[in-house]
């Protein structure tokens, strides 16, 4: 394999902080937070927890559109997506959240062409909403099935950067060949001893972006730097 593609989260990664529970704590009406503690207590799937909770929602398209309308994102991720273009490195935002949340924001910041993979938001009504899992797999209770997109990447022989920070990264990041880890991504990579790099913004990953292409960035959880270990792959 010779190149790379990139496959960026969007929630607590791209955004400043979580769209999905900014909503819900917006225009959720009662019960959305009992879904949310069965989710973390491991009783029900990320697709089950947003399925019905996004069922939960009590919020017009305007008012939707408003409150997008304020999330703010990473501010050096404009030069980051464009520093990938520049190296042809094929980027995609590839999230367990809402396309069209992540679409109108990323809309904002002249980002809208990027590729995005995430569970379809659909309105059924002029004050409910629905989700639909076009990404979704058979085997695994996420909405999106990030796995099965690195696993595209790798038969298209390209080199799989992950960019993520949380549980909905945990096992792409397994299938990856190197993650920029923010936040619980970091001692997930380190613990299971994923080959991982630890940011704080993206603006550490425009500085890193020269040495992974040129093969020379070591990776904190393994001893053997990235240049040998991708001769070995």
């Amino acid at each position: 394999m010779s190149h790379w593609t990139i496959l960026c989260d969007f929630d607590g990664t791209v955004s400043v902080e979580d769209i999905t529970d900014s909503l819900l704590e917006r225009f959720g009406r009662p019960g959305w937070q009992a879904i949310e503690q069965a989710w973390k207590r491991g009783e029900i799937g990320s697709r089950e927890c947003m399925e019905r909770q996004i069922a939960l929602l009590d919020a017009s398209r305007e008012e939707l559109d408003a409150h997008l309308d304020g999330m703010a994102i990473d501010r050096a991720f404009p030069a980051f997506a464009a520093a990938a273009r520049e190296a042809g490195m094929p980027l995609a935002v590839v999230s367990d959240g809402l396309d069209y949340a992540i679409r109108r924001i990323l809309g904002a910041y002249d980002l809208g062409d990027l590729p995005i993979v995430a569970n379809r938001l659909e309105a059924v009504g002029a004050r409910s909403w629905k989700l639909q899992f076009p990404y979704g797999s058979a085997d695994c209770r996420s909405g999106n099935c990030k796995c099965s997109c690195a696993g595209r990447a790798h038969a298209e022989r390209q080199r799989v950067l992950l960019i993520g920070d949380g549980a909905s990264d945990f096992c792409v990041a397994g299938e990856a060949d190197l993650v920029f880890a923010k936040h619980r991504l970091i001692e997930h990579c380190r613990s299971a001893g994923i080959p991982y790099v630890p940011i704080t913004s993206f603006a550490d990953a425009v500085d890193l972006l020269p040495t992974l292409i040129a093969g020379e960035l070591a990776a904190h959880g393994s001893e053997v730097p990235l240049a040998a270990s991708l001769q070995a792959a």
